[in-house]
């Protein structure tokens, strides 16, 4: 009987550590959010939520699919998207206003995420979705994550 209550209290508070841990990563993930264009790396975000960069990596994958840098990108990906779909911003402009602070790894992850560079991309969406209201363009246009973007053509 006392080992059952042992087990049970144990059971309790370790769910509840998990329920503490998972608005930490919501804190995380909202701040990914609001500040995608911002210096962030995993150790800052760790430190925000007071967890180790380790813990946060391995919780954030557990909860959401992915690390909190892959969520970063994506994050930044979709926001040089909607950028490049104006048209009246260079590559480069683009890379450094959504927070990333070298071209190459902005290019390499946007090609691995979209599936062209983002060059291309610029050039096709501006035929692409002229005309179409930009909530929509959004939508169709979002990037496929975790290297699932179909080979180019």
């Amino acid at each position: 009987m006392r080992c059952g209550t042992i087990l049970q209290v144990s059971s309790s508070s370790a769910a509840a550590q998990h329920l503490r841990d998972l608005a930490l990563l919501r804190r995380v993930r909202d701040r990914i959010d609001r500040d995608f264009a911002q210096p962030l790396d995993v150790e800052a975000l760790a430190r925000g939520v007071h967890m180790s960069a380790g813990h946060l990596s391995r919780e954030f994958r557990r909860a959401y699919g992915e690390s909190p840098y892959a969520y970063l990108m994506t994050r930044r990906i979709e926001r040089a998207m909607a950028l490049l779909r104006r048209g009246d911003l260079s590559v480069t402009e683009v890379c450094f206003a959504v927070g990333c602070s070298s071209l190459g790894s902005f290019s390499t992850r946007f090609t691995e995420l979209v599936g062209m560079p983002p060059s291309a991309y610029r050039n096709r969406a501006a035929r692409a979705t002229a005309g179409i209201p930009s909530c929509v363009a959004k939508q169709v246009t979002r990037p496929i994550r975790n290297r699932e973007a179909p080979p180019g053509d």
